[in-house]
């Protein structure tokens, strides 16, 4: 049933969809379950090339005998302030962790974004990160490496140590540093035409990448620009009765 654990037969299903290049969403349609339990099944089970059905089913069942089994205080979920609930918290910061591997950010960095979107600072240390996330200093100083190559983190000096932060401008600079990017490509793509001739099947093909990666580079700046102000702008409240509503 949508929203029970997913059985062995399921998992092989799922396989044989992603071995037939089935979409997430068509696979998740034929089972009667959420695209985003397939979606975070088969990216936890080692992608759609790695997917093993039954190997995602002895995994599954040691998460669960683990969680009958409860770890030490000290591993489970860290506490949350406003009276949140810690448990859910954790779950959805795995969900939107799963949710940005998709999306094709390699795990730890994934991990380590998704741990600074969901503080309430916005910011971690080295030390802070390594605690909530269980993994060696090395590795989040690996993941935030990445991160900064794509603009989607900075460093500030505090003290001896650094402290690694997102914020509001984080979703701009991300799609700017993806246009510049792009514009790169576009622009590699054309020195090429000329060596292979602009007449030929290959220059053509270097050609129509290169007019269509420009176009889609500069569409991406310009709706960013555009878009910016909705990074801050606050969310209206809404109305208290239908008196209060503007006419």
């Amino acid at each position: 049933m949508p929203g029970g654990r997913l059985t062995q037969q399921e998992r092989r299903q799922i396989g044989r969809g992603l071995a037939d290049g089935l979409a997430y969403a068509e696979i998740a349609r034929q089972l009667d379950r959420p695209t985003s339990t397939i979606t975070r099944e088969v990216t936890r089970n080692g992608g759609p090339a790695g997917y093993r059905a039954d190997a995602a089913h002895r995994s599954a069942e040691q998460r669960a005998h683990r969680r009958k089994n409860p770890a030490p205080r000290d591993a489970r979920a860290d506490p949350q302030p406003y009276g949140r609930d810690a448990g859910a918290v954790r779950a959805y910061e795995e969900t939107f962790t799963t949710v940005l591997m998709a999306s094709g950010a390699p795990l730890m960095m994934s991990r380590v974004l998704a741990a600074l979107t969901l503080s309430d600072t916005g910011s971690l240390t080295a030390g802070e990160l390594s605690a909530h996330l269980k993994v060696s200093p090395a590795s989040v100083s690996k993941a935030v490496a990445f991160l900064e190559t794509q603009s989607m983190v900075r460093r500030e000096r505090e003290g001896r140590r650094e402290r690694y932060v997102i914020d509001d401008d984080l979703m701009h600079d991300s799609m700017m540093a993806s246009a510049r990017s792009t514009a790169q490509v576009a622009a590699t793509a054309r020195e090429g035409v000329p060596l292979l001739g602009a007449d030929t099947a290959a220059g053509t093909r270097l050609e129509n990448m290169a007019r269509y990666l420009d176009f889609v580079s500069e569409s991406i700046a310009r709706a960013a620009e555009q878009a910016r102000a909705v990074l801050h702008t606050k969310p209206q409240a809404a109305p208290e009765n239908e008196e209060d509503a503007p006419a």
